[in-house]
């Protein structure tokens, strides 16, 4: 997951291989892959659209109770603020790491 988010923070010309990377996470299934894959890992998602402000997404560790904010970020789209989110949870967790 972090390696394919990685790949979405790439900026310039893309070979077609990220080309089609970002066509398939760039939509609405692309966020369900990204949150059925942060679930597996303990995340919970909030996506929440603010009328012109955007799209906040936000990820939780799993469970009832979501005060402990893992990665959030702000976006024009759903999917943008999906990626970043995730990539932000799943960097800091990584940071975590022995």
């Amino acid at each position: 997951m972090l390696a394919t988010l990685g790949f979405l923070r790439l900026e310039g010309q893309q070979p077609p291989l990220l080309e089609a990377l970002y066509r398939w996470l760039d939509s609405w299934r692309g966020i369900g892959d990204i949150t059925v894959g942060m679930a597996h890992q303990g995340y919970d998602l909030q996506l929440t659209r603010y009328d012109e402000r955007g799209w906040r997404a936000t990820f939780y560790t799993s469970g009832i109770a979501h005060s402990v904010v893992k990665g959030s970020a702000w976006e024009q789209t759903p999917w943008r603020a999906t990626q970043r989110a995730a990539w932000e949870a799943l960097r800091q967790t990584e940071g975590s790491a022995p």
